[in-house]
């Protein structure tokens, strides 16, 4: 999460340029919204019985569960004019890479607004921006292999949540691409994919492959401390 804020941060001034960053959690870990209370949003007590890390997002949205074994974590920063000022449209164009990157590994879907990539009107990607004057961060999940059921005993949902979208659990809301294939889907093929789905989202001609830079790890060892406070973890 630190590293992410350093990039948009440093896209802001202009130091790096518009980059797609895709990433495992190792070990698997939760992040919770920036506006979630953290009693409201995962079950703490079984995340600390499993050892299962947590921290805060600069981000809105919901609590994720990012397992290691089984899902791939994304994040583009862009200068906001050479996405769009529009958030939703914003949103729409982003994760149109995710939609490309499924489809190409044999099945449909679709994007539904605000933010969520849906296969057979399951979830198996949510995404969430945070904005400064001149560029956005957006990052966000593909589940391709995740454990669901260890996803439901962390995470909580709000009633009303899973009410608007007539289920009775977060298990019922979710899937993953091995489940909807019949298939172990691997994390190789999901990475090619999604390289391959945002590069035609976004128009990008020239992609090149990279680390990270000393500035961004630098700033991210900074923002480090933050992230694994307890005051920014319980913030609200």
């Amino acid at each position: 999460m630190a590293l992410d804020e350093s990039m948009l941060l440093l896209r802001e001034e202009n130091k790096i340029p518009n980059t797609l960053r895709l990433y495992v959690f190792d070990p698997s870990a939760v992040t919770l919204g920036y506006h979630q209370k953290v009693e409201d949003a995962v079950d703490e007590e079984y995340l600390v019985r499993r050892g299962v890390g947590f921290t805060r997002r600069i981000t809105g949205g919901g609590s994720v569960y990012h397992g290691k074994l089984g899902e791939v974590t994304y994040s583009v920063v862009a200068a906001i004019e050479d996405v769009s000022q529009d958030i939703e449209k914003s949103y729409e164009l982003i994760c149109r890479g995710l939609v490309y990157a499924i489809e190409e590994l044999g099945l449909e879907a679709e994007f539904r607004p605000v933010n969520d990539v849906l296969v057979s009107n399951k979830k198996v990607s949510g995404s969430a921006q945070a904005r400064k004057r001149n560029a956005l961060l957006q990052h966000g999940t593909l589940m391709y292999d995740t454990n669901l059921e260890e996803l439901a005993r962390c995470l909580k949902a709000p009633k009303e949540k899973l009410d608007s979208h007539k289920v009775r659990s977060i298990r019922e809301r979710v899937t993953t691409l091995s489940l909807e294939l019949g298939r172990k889907v691997t994390e190789d093929e999901v990475v090619k994919a999604m390289i391959r789905g945002f590069r035609k989202a976004l128009g990008i001609r020239d992609l090149k492959p990279s680390e990270y830079s000393p500035k961004e790890l630098e700033l991210a060892q900074r923002l480090r401390r933050k992230y694994t406070s307890k005051e920014w973890i319980y913030k609200r």
